[in-house]
């Protein structure tokens, strides 16, 4: 079956014909994998290598475990949580802590490449790498909801579920992380 036809097929209808027919996994993972990857990339420091074994790896454990699947939480909510698992599997294997985190351009960089004002670019480059390395610099817990939050565009109810966190939790460890940014932006003299 080519590709295009499996675009019509929602998340859930391809994780049900995959449980009997593989060959509707590989849109899945089409479908998922780029996501996947950065997501991957912002919450660790892992290289692109590493980060590409991770979300193989996440995928097998998809696959593996399709007929545990819940439809009552959304498939990327389940496929985020593995990855995150996965990831955090990782980092305890290889007896390290999380620091870096791959940031890759976002709408706010494409808006400042497409402004012709080379005052204004200047000025805004110097800010979103600011934000970028105080972003960075948080604590995990706080960098991870505000990669969800903010890059991954996730709600508090997908965030909840990806973490394993009652919403006030969530809510906290975001204002808790706004405060921190907004604070060290003050201290630096950037806002």
């Amino acid at each position: 079956m080519p590709d295009a036809e499996f675009e019509s097929f929602s998340d859930i209808e391809l994780v049900e014909k995959a449980k009997t027919n593989p060959d509707f996994f590989t849109p899945l993972v089409r479908r998922w994998q780029e996501r996947l990857f950065f997501y991957v990339r912002r919450i660790s420091y892992f290289n692109t290598e590493d980060a590409e074994d991770l979300v193989q790896e996440t995928f097998l454990k998809v696959y593996r475990y399709l007929n545990d699947y819940d439809q009552s939480f959304a498939f990327s909510t389940w496929l985020y949580r593995i990855a995150r698992n996965t990831v955090f599997d990782a980092i305890r294997a290889r007896k390290a802590r999380p620091h870096d985190v791959y940031l890759e351009e976002t709408e706010a960089v494409s808006l400042f490449l497409s402004q012709t004002d080379i005052s204004k670019k200047i000025v805004q480059k110097d800010s979103f790498a600011m934000i970028v390395s105080l972003i960075q610099a948080l604590p995990y817990k706080y960098k991870e909801v505000m990669v969800l939050r903010y890059l991954e565009e996730k709600t508090y109810e997908e965030i909840m579920d990806i973490i394993q966190k009652p919403k006030g939790t969530v809510a906290a460890l975001l204002n808790r992380a706004r405060k921190q940014i907004v604070s060290e932006a003050r201290r630096l003299r950037v806002y």
